[in-house]
């Protein structure tokens, strides 16, 4: 049996729902990347990468392409981010990475960006039904994510909100698509983006400033 094959097989029941071990794997590894996240270490690039690779699996069993098309995209998202975070670290003269609120400028532009992205693969998924079973949520959680992952790279607070959001549609998705172990995740996913949101929200008003820097955490 190839590692494909069995990343496709049962790792277990619960709930008289079937957890795959791609879907179990991915969103762990994706679990620890979201608290890597937190912590503002690099590592959470690597993770997400990892996650997302892991994840093509699960959707593409789940007969999901529109999943599969938002995992191939969360990689590239994740390359570019890693290499942000890289620069950004080089160019701190304490290794310190910054972080911030948007400018309300970029605000508009993140809010404009996800609406007509949400619509535009939303129409896309609806004219081509092969891509999805549920063409607007799944274009709601594609776009979102994306413009989380961006936000994160850019090191702004409001990646957490954006995270937000996307878990409200992620987790009854997750279950009606048979992937109980992802709506179990974003539960979890939950509870780390709000104490995500606190931490990096009190250090960024401890600054002093609008572009303060905090320590950046180093995982092991």
């Amino acid at each position: 049996m190839s590692a494909l094959d069995w990343l496709s097989q049962e790792a277990f029941s619960a709930f008289g729902q079937k957890v795959i071990w791609s879907d179990m794997i991915g969103n762990t590894i994706g679990l620890a990347a979201l608290a890597l996240g937190w912590r503002r270490s690099i590592w959470t690039w690597p993770a997400q990468l990892l996650s997302g690779l892991i994840l093509v699996t699960a959707y593409a069993s789940a007969h999901l392409s529109g999943g599969v098309g938002k995992q191939l995209l969360v990689i590239g998202v994740a390359a570019w981010g890693w290499r942000q975070w890289t620069r950004g670290r080089r160019q701190a003269q304490d290794g310190s990475l910054a972080i911030r609120f948007a400018t309300w400028r970029e605000r508009a532009v993140l809010l404009a960006g996800t609406a007509v992205g949400t619509v535009a693969v939303g129409a896309l998924f609806t004219a081509v039904p092969e891509l999805s079973w549920n063409p607007w949520p799944d274009a709601y959680i594609f776009v979102g994510t994306l413009a989380a992952m961006v936000a994160q790279a850019r090191g702004l607070v409001e990646f957490w909100f954006a995270w937000l959001l996307v878990d409200v549609v992620g987790v009854p998705l997750a279950f009606d698509s048979g992937l109980a172990f992802s709506g179990l995740v974003y539960v979890v996913y939950f509870a780390l983006v709000l104490w995500g949101m606190r931490d990096w929200w009190l250090r960024s008003r401890m600054s002093g400033t609008a572009t303060g820097t905090v320590t950046e955490g180093v995982a092991a």
